[in-house]
């Protein structure tokens, strides 16, 4: 039997939706995007996240806090050039408009969209 592609697979969940910016509960929405990172390594793909790209880029153009104009400038439009680097987009997590546009943005461009980790093949 021959192995399939490994996929390069978005993350995409909650960042500050739900947390009133409270830094634990931003934390906690990453360690989810974080453990479900690693649970698709694992599986033989290779996950990426936004925040990965985004949060040292914003903090080097000068951002001194969340949602400030450095932060808007680089934090989603990040993601959205990923995805083109993507094969795939896995949604995770609760309500959050930012996830929710990184779902319809790959959909609009032919990505692969999985909603549950069980959804997505092995390599």
């Amino acid at each position: 039997m021959s192995q399939g592609k490994s996929l390069m697979i978005l993350v995409a969940g909650p960042y500050r939706s739900g947390t009133g910016d409270d830094p634990v509960k931003i934390e906690a929405n990453v360690k989810a995007m974080t453990s479900a990172s690693l649970r698709i390594y694992r599986m033989g793909h290779l996950p990426v996240m936004g925040e990965w790209y985004a949060l040292p880029l914003i903090e080097e153009a000068g951002s001194k806090e969340i949602g400030d104009e450095a932060f808007n400038e680089i934090f989603h439009p990040v993601a959205i050039r990923l995805i083109d680097h993507c094969d795939a987009v896995l949604r995770i997590g609760g309500p959050s408009a930012g996830a929710d546009e990184m779902v319809n943005t790959g959909k609009a461009r032919g990505k692969r969209i999985f909603f549950k980790e069980e959804e997505i093949p092995a390599p």
